[in-house]
């Protein structure tokens, strides 16, 4: 489409409409990416939950479908330090759960697997070079940052402030996700751990694009057509979704989490910290409510999980949604169940319908 008033991302990318898929660790798919990216979008793929195997064999299947570019997208957090105490006092508030269902609240556990950017994935950068590497949660170390660029990939990251925004930009990125209060997962902060004070998607875009001269790609609480004009509006030159493509059939949900999608409200949703020891908007339910939804007795990101994991395992095959993460943005209500494909074509004439 020849009728956006902001090419700096489609130039940037190589795409032809300003709609990034978000890349949505556990939930999206080669499949998914690749029909995002055949509608003229940017397709992206999560490293985050896999192995450097597995990132390169999805990306092998994404290259197998199409021929459009891809986000490769990683974490960077930093590994958290052994803390016995508080390990114990998190099994010890998950203990009455355990014993509900016959488990044993002492048996042993499987660490949570959430690895941050290393040798092992910039090697996959390096072998397979996505034309696109996007991280949360900040940036590599130099050293590593610096490899990646090597390969000639664009470079972005998600920034939850303005002060988070100028580093990035300080930093080098290419582009900036600035990520609003209303996004669905884990908050993409930084800078700061004061969750309470995250600003909304359409507070923060106008701020960020102010502040830098890198292109502004708005993410949160966008669903439809009124939201990525309104974003454009307000100085962005894209949009990234996530939460809207959950409902296509290419996505990998759940079935409890698909129902919680179906039916949850914009005011079912809260910022939780019980499903991985960092905060992430998903639709409220047991656990969260029992516990949290910010607990101080989680154990840092991402251990966590790993004691919540045995009661998902128990209590997911008989279809509860109550000890897994439900993760969904604000916008839900306002997306529509069809293939990805035909979700980025929808949103794109109907945006440009009312831009014109």
């Amino acid at each position: 489409m020849s009728d956006w008033p902001d090419r700096r991302i489609l130039e940037l990318f190589g795409i032809e409409n300003p709609i990034l898929l978000a890349p949505m660790a556990g939930f999206g798919t080669p499949a998914l990416a690749s029909a995002v990216a055949e509608a003229g979008g940017l397709g992206a793929l999560a490293s985050a939950t896999i192995t450097p195997e597995q990132a390169r064999a999805d990306i092998a299947a994404y290259r197998a479908l199409t021929a459009k570019p891809l986000n490769l997208n990683f974490f960077c957090h930093r590994p958290p330090q052994p803390d016995p105490a508080r390990d114990a006092a998190w099994r010890a508030r998950l203990a009455p759960y355990y014993r509900d269902l016959g488990l044993d609240p002492d048996m042993p556990l499987s660490a949570s697997s959430r690895e941050p950017f290393n040798d092992a994935f910039l090697a996959v950068v390096e072998a397979l070079r996505p034309e696109i590497v996007s991280f949360h949660f900040g940036l590599p170390a130099r050293r590593l940052l610096d490899r990646v660029r090597a390969t000639g990939a664009k470079v972005i990251s998600s920034a939850t402030t303005v002060a988070e925004a100028r580093f990035l930009e300080a930093e080098g990125c290419d582009a900036i996700i600035a990520q609003g209060a209303e996004a669905g997962g884990h908050r993409g902060m930084f800078l700061t751990e004061d969750v309470a004070s995250q600003v909304g998607t359409f507070a923060l875009v106008p701020q960020v694009v102010d502040a830098v001269g890198v292109p502004v790609i708005a993410a949160g609480g966008i669903a439809d057509a009124r939201g990525v004009v309104a974003a454009l509006a307000l100085g962005a030159s894209a949009v990234q979704i996530g939460t809207a493509f959950l409902f296509a059939p290419e996505a990998k949900v759940a079935p409890p989490h698909r129902r919680a999608l179906d039916r949850t409200a914009a005011d079912e949703t809260a910022i939780t910290n019980v499903f991985t020891g960092r905060p992430a908007r998903g639709v409220v339910n047991r656990l969260m409510r029992d516990v949290g939804p910010l607990s101080a007795d989680a154990p840092a990101f991402p251990l966590a999980g790993g004691a919540v994991a045995p009661l998902r395992a128990a209590t997911e095959p008989q279809g509860s949604g109550d000890f897994m993460p439900l993760w969904s943005g604000q916008a839900a209500r306002l997306a529509r169940p069809m293939p990805a494909g035909d979700l980025v074509r929808m949103l794109a004439a109907e945006a440009v319908a009312r831009l014109g």
